[in-house]
């Protein structure tokens, strides 16, 4: 048996931020919003309160309509039971998947938890479920359609719950992007004498099932941050360079360790023409990198590392690699929100780990190892503003609406598009790390 380092801890989010506003708790969060039912946004433009309130959310995103009221007053106990209860009655006609960065009042009624790649792999071992509810944000649902039964549905509790990373990068500026380096580098599709040719996309798996389309049908591949390096390994066997969107760091970071210099990764911003990039920086790339991040790890930086190192001698400093490239390089170690999971629950020795990624998982983790210290390194609470849509109350309802034969917010992708993708998405279930 393991002896706790201290006393147990909450892993509920929620419940942090109930006592930060109440005045009862010195910690401190990026919006006393926070506390509020995400349905109070719900009509509101914006991605809502969070680590993503600042960025521009793209017109016409998707808006959930109103909560009823009985799911919006209920109390959570009173929720969870509602949740058990549906699931029970609908047995094996259901399951639930559940990302780790979602809250845990929501992660315990999952009957998986796991990042966007193990989630993808989910979707697929149940034919035999009628409705998959994918408690996550839109590019996932979307994913889980494209790898599911025709007959299978794919639910969203609340719509509201997308992206700021992945609509950075959205099918027409990514169309241009590609006529313009083709302009640069000649006809992208025909291969040198090695047989390589000059540009491979890449997706990471936070974008659109459009962005998945247009990487299928231009012999790319998606990638997620377990198999990122693996990926380019691929891309490099069969293309000069790679065009690796939306997410800048993950590239930069992925790319970097394999070798590849910052001169050969020029910056892409789809506002400015070529990207703001010279014909010949184009020409001397390996990796194109998109103008695109994470408004979660982008909240990390190296003063938060050197606090850490200053308060907690011998600490270990674990980030995703999703932070920025000077944070990765001040790290110990920077993985996928699995090869975090998976280091703390190796450590044989009581350890101090410093966690750069999303709080509701750190603090997941803080309460499921005890025998640990484990501490997010941003000090202020600000989860994920899209992940944090998802709340007991839209589990709730759309369980029992299943429950009463009807089937809410379902998400779906066009064939011409889902075709493509799903070719994307199968070179990516066979890249494992």
């Amino acid at each position: 048996m393991t002896t706790p380092l201290h006393a147990p801890v909450d892993p509920s989010v929620d419940h942090a931020l109930r006592l930060i506003v109440a005045g009862a708790s010195t910690e401190s969060t990026c919006s006393t919003e926070l506390a509020a039912g995400p349905w109070h946004f719900d009509a509101l433009e914006g991605y809502g309160p969070g680590s993503s309130m600042g960025d521009v959310i793209p017109t016409g995103s998707p808006r959930q309509g109103e909560l009823p009221v009985a799911y919006r007053e209920a109390d959570e106990a009173e929720l969870h039971e509602r949740i058990r209860a549906a699931k029970r009655t609908l047995g094996d006609r259901v399951v639930v998947l559940g990302h780790f960065y979602q809250r845990d009042e929501v992660v315990q009624h999952a009957d998986y938890v796991g990042d966007s790649f193990q989630l993808a792999g989910f979707a697929k071992k149940h034919p035999e479920a009628e409705a998959i509810v994918f408690c996550g944000v839109h590019f996932m649902a979307e994913t889980a359609d494209l790898l599911s039964g025709a007959d299978q549905a794919v639910i969203l509790p609340n719509l509201a719950a997308g992206c700021s990373m992945a609509d950075m990068a959205d099918i027409d500026q990514v169309e241009d992007c590609w006529e313009q380096l083709a302009d640069v580098l000649g006809p992208l599709d025909e291969p040198d004498a090695d047989g390589r040719v000059p540009v491979i996309p890449v997706t990471y798996m936070n974008s659109s099932a459009a962005i998945k389309g247009f990487v299928g049908r231009h012999g790319g591949i998606v990638c997620t941050s377990s198999n990122a390096r693996t990926v380019l390994e691929w891309t490099f066997a069969r293309g000069r360079r790679v065009l690796f969107f939306p997410d800048q760091h993950l590239g930069r970071n992925t790319a970097k360790a394999m070798g590849v210099t910052l001169d050969e990764m020029p910056l892409w911003n789809p506002r400015q023409a070529l990207g703001g990039s010279a014909p010949a920086d184009l020409q001397d790339a390996r990796v194109i990198l998109w103008h695109g991040f994470c408004s979660v790890h982008r909240r990390f930086t190296v003063t938060q590392i050197d606090q850490a190192r200053a308060e907690h001698p011998g600490v270990r400093v674990i980030v995703h690699p999703e932070c920025p490239m000077e944070v990765v390089d001040a790290a110990d170690e920077a993985g996928s929100t699995d090869y975090i999971r998976k280091a703390i629950d190796a450590a044989t020795e009581p350890t101090t780990f410093a966690i750069g990624t999303e709080i509701n998982l750190v603090r997941r983790l803080a309460a499921q190892y005890p025998q640990h210290e484990i501490f997010c390194l941003d000090p202020v609470v600000c989860p994920c503003s899209t992940m944090y849509r998802i709340h007991p109350g839209y589990l709730a309802w759309v369980l029992e609406e299943l429950v009463a034969g009807r089937t809410p917010n379902r998400i779906t992708v066009s064939t011409d598009v889902a075709d493509p993708a799903r070719v994307a998405l199968e070179r990516m279930l066979a890249a494992r790390p």
